[in-house]
């Protein structure tokens, strides 16, 4: 039996429970993976966040992406009283006192989003982003009862899930279809005559398509993390070739003291607008002196970013609170309060030095290409 929920609604939560405690099922399938789980039932994930550890697996863009939607979930939830997802905890935790074994059908959210971000191009990934932004940090609109019990209707999601098509194409394909193929396998798979799945309502109709489908399908396949794009890997080592050789030439064909100030202009243009996000980032002054040191010799690495290392240094030598921790969720969706926690200044002290470097890189390298002629 399918269950479709509306993920942020007390009415389904009561459903959830008084379907399962009805139909007594062998097993209880639900639109969760582990880390989603551990989400909803740890409420001190954030408390315990090891901040070095993430800096040392230089997985920053995965803690802000992490945060940003989990801003947007606790003020999607202030508004209705009750935390996104409750329904699909509602649903294991029924199942737990009623001794029913329950299963995490969901793909892992990490694969989720690496398919979805490299299948998608560079301005496709900038619209995700800037979307991500204005949930996070947007004001929104009232959302009640009356709205959510709309988003049950077939038609109505059909619709939404065609604007999600329309903005996104390829972002739609991975978070959408190919979750309700994976999510109808890992059902079909399951142990039990009698299954009941909790599913979002938008994910019913093509988890139905999906059992259809003879044969099943390769959650193997499903599962499988694209590698980075041959472009990407071309241009992060092209760049730094292309500017080395570019100095080389110069000092063969114009001599040391050209090339000493084609390299003194790359230093600066990488330098400076690292220097200045760090600055715009409010952030502690060796963590600025950080940015202009290393941007020049991090934008000539694909290895390491300018952002990580004006983070570690942020880290260290503004270390965050213990109530950094304890806020940052709330406090991650009110935009002033990125520069007061701690935690948030770390974040900023990574973006805005990371995107200060990419400016300059274009800047630097136009100028060496001018002394080229």
């Amino acid at each position: 039996m399918l269950v479709g929920t509306a993920h942020v609604s007390k009415e389904s939560e009561d459903l959830v429970r008084r379907v399962i405690e009805e139909d007594r099922p062998d097993r209880v399938c639900v639109e969760l993976d582990a880390q989603r789980y551990e989400a909803l039932t740890d409420r001190s994930r954030w408390e315990n966040l090891d901040l070095r550890e993430i800096l040392r697996k230089r997985q920053m863009s995965t803690l802000l992406l992490n945060l940003l939607l989990a801003s947007y979930q606790r003020r999607l939830g202030a508004k209705l009283g009750m935390l996104p997802g409750a329904e699909l905890l509602a649903a294991t935790e029924t199942a737990k006192r009623l001794g029913i074994p329950f299963e995490l059908s969901d793909r892992p959210i990490r694969i989720t989003m690496l398919r979805a971000w490299r299948t998608m191009s560079f301005w496709e990934q900038c619209k995700l982003l800037a979307a991500i932004l204005e949930g996070a940090l947007g004001g929104g609109g009232e959302i009640d009862e009356n709205a959510l019990r709309e988003l049950r209707r077939s038609d109505v999601l059909s619709e939404a899930m065609n604007e999600l098509a329309s903005y996104l194409p390829r972002l739609k394909t991975v978070l959408i279809d190919e979750r309700d193929r994976y999510m109808a396998q890992s059902i079909a798979q399951s142990v039990g005559r009698r299954v009941v799945a909790v599913v979002g309502a938008g994910h019913l109709l093509g988890i139905r398509r999906a059992l259809e489908i003879e044969g099943g399908v390769d959650l193997v396949e499903l599962s499988r993390i694209p590698p980075p794009s041959k472009v990407g890997k071309v241009f992060a080592w092209g760049i730094p070739v292309t500017i080395l050789g570019a100095l080389a030439w110069i000092a063969f064909t114009k001599g040391s003291a050209v090339a000493g100030q084609s390299l003194l202009a790359w230093i600066l243009a990488a330098g400076i607008p690292s220097a200045i996000g760090a600055a715009l980032a409010l952030a502690h002054p060796l963590t600025i002196l950080a940015a202009f040191v290393a941007a020049p010799f991090t934008t000539l690495s694909p290895a390491i970013g300018a952002g990580h290392v004006t983070a570690l240094v942020q880290a260290w030598a503004q270390p965050p609170r213990v109530r950094d921790f304890h806020t940052v969720i709330d406090e991650a969706g009110k935009l002033p309060a990125w520069w007061r926690n701690r935690l948030l200044k770390v974040l900023l002290a990574f973006l805005f030095p990371s995107i200060g470097a990419a400016i300059g890189l274009w800047i630097g390298g136009a100028e060496i290409v001018r002394n080229l002629f």
